[in-house]
């Protein structure tokens, strides 16, 4: 017995809207863990609390495995923001409800989805800065 063929349902691009969402701030926090790996460290010992650096890893001993697999780490993050951008680029377009009050929530939604999407950027770019580049100088 076969499926009848039932007509496609509109889309109105909420949808795609909120999985740019959901994917932006997935990748944020992925590239949040890049500073708690690199960049925090790095922060503490810098301002001279060692100290402080120490109880926290001795509270937190994960940290101590993301900074020893940081490449890990920030390939992880990497292939979440590549992903994220891919579907803010692709949702860039998506149409939104004619309804004034449901537009203009779509609009907000995307406008938040690309925010978070820039600063989950920011924060890989100075974990990196932190992990890769700061070390050599």
């Amino acid at each position: 017995m076969s499926a009848p063929n039932l007509p496609a349902l509109p889309s109105d691009g909420t949808a795609e809207i909120r999985s740019g969402l959901w994917a932006s701030t997935l990748s944020l926090f992925a590239s949040s863990s890049t500073l708690v790996c690199c960049a925090l460290p790095a922060l503490l010992v810098a301002l001279g609390a060692g100290a402080a650096l120490s109880s926290l890893v001795s509270a937190v001993p994960q940290l101590v495995w993301l900074s020893e697999n940081k490449g890990l780490v920030f390939g992880a993050a990497g292939l979440m923001l590549a992903a994220s951008g891919l579907l803010q680029w692709r949702n860039r377009n998506a149409p939104c409800p004619v309804d004034p009050a449901l537009r203009q929530a779509c609009l907000r939604t995307r406008r938040a989805a690309l925010q978070v999407y820039w600063a989950s950027v920011l924060l890989f770019a100075v974990g990196g800065w932190f992990a890769f580049v700061q070390p050599l100088l």
